[in-house]
């Protein structure tokens, strides 16, 4: 096995592991999570 084909293959995941966190970041299920999430700095004690 070739070294470049490990690069590859490590580029591959890499990319698909990325796809995947953007893709459960953007996902309709979180959407209140994430509003949740951005109103904290804006609520008052």
């Amino acid at each position: 096995m070739d070294i470049t084909l490990l690069r590859i293959g490590a580029t591959l995941v890499s990319l698909i592991t990325f796809i995947a966190i953007v893709a459960w970041a953007w996902s309709r299920r979180n959407r209140a999570a994430w509003g949740e999430a951005a109103a904290i700095p804006f609520q008052q004690d």
